[in-house]
């Protein structure tokens, strides 16, 4: 079957061509699954080679009949395009039907943000007599010390690590290398961890050099993290949806609105463009009146007239 043949391809070709992690190519790979189950239930089957703009856009209003949002339909779209890109550079199909596909509008969403107060209550209650304590704290300092993925924060390794020139060496998305700088806090949590709670870890072979350790030896899941973070976020009594992404975005927003250089910013999350940083603007009202009033050359002046901006 045509389509197992070229998906196996596609997959090879994003591994060792494309360097992507496994998170993405299990993504990409998903999105293309969807369309080959649509394209084998039509009568005939959809092949590869011969699917149209006209097929693939009755595919997206199939998905979107399914329940998809149109965040999760423009993703799908991503990927069914990835793969017809790749069709088309190895020659197996002449010209590009997903080319035209027509991506629905997204409103930018922006992410959930903890307060400093929030995090400080997240590193607080976590009590350090409990197995898994020490660990737990350091991992929330690391991800909100360094804005690291948690797919970064399960791979991190021990050496990874420079205590003494503070900094961490970060293999991210497509298999980039960036430099990060370690806090003073997550610098003294992660040590504490590692003469404490890890010491005491037999670590299963080949897991020797991980940070983040269960009590079986291995490395962490990006889904135990997960529930880490929820299960003390709960405790600390926040009532925010949060993740380990929220660390990361509150590690960007407090950076920004202290007056951090976005480009610096963006070097630290390693973002590949500016505007993908620039999310990160979302500043309140108030914020942006108090910089204008404290800075502004004319600022007294125009202290009364900025009381009565709305909002």
């Amino acid at each position: 079957m045509s389509w197992d043949k070229h998906i196996k391809s596609f997959s090879i070709y994003l591994r060792l061509e494309k360097s992507l992690s496994v998170h993405s190519i299990e993504a990409y790979l998903a999105d293309v699954h969807r369309l080959m189950q649509y394209a084998l239930i039509q009568h005939p089957p959809l092949l590869p080679e011969k699917i149209t703009t006209v097929q693939l856009t009755s595919f997206v209003r199939w998905a979107a009949q399914l329940g998809l949002s149109a965040r999760s339909q423009a993703r799908l779209i991503s990927g069914i395009r990835a793969f017809f890109r790749f069709l088309l550079l190895e020659d197996i199909i002449e010209t590009d039907p997903a080319a035209l596909i027509a991506t629905p509008r997204l409103g930018r969403k922006l992410p959930e943000v903890l307060s400093v107060e929030e995090i400080d209550a997240m590193i607080h209650v976590l009590d350090m007599s409990q197995p898994q304590g020490r660990r737990n704290r350091a991992i929330v300092e690391i991800l909100y010390g360094s804005g690291l993925r948690v797919s970064e924060c399960v791979e991190l390794k021990i050496n990874n690590i420079f205590f003494g020139e503070e900094y961490l060496s970060i293999t991210g998305k497509g298999n980039k290398q960036r430099i990060v700088p370690l806090g003073a806090s997550a610098a003294h949590e992660i040590t504490l961890y590692l003469n404490n709670e890890r010491k005491h870890i037999v670590p299963e072979r080949g897991y020797e050099d991980y940070v983040f350790l269960n009590s079986r030896g291995k490395k962490l899941s990006r889904v135990m993290i997960f529930l880490i973070i929820k299960g003390i976020a709960e405790k600390a009594g926040i009532r925010k949806t949060i993740s380990p992404h929220t660390l990361r975005h509150s590690f960007a927003t407090h950076l920004v609105e202290r007056g951090a250089d976005l480009r610096a910013v963006q070097e630290m999350l390693g973002h590949e463009s500016i505007t993908t940083t620039e999310i990160y603007t979302h500043l309140d009202r108030h914020y942006l009146r108090e910089n204008l009033i404290s800075f502004h050359p004319r600022g007294k002046r125009l202290e009364g007239l900025a009381q009565n901006l709305p909002g």
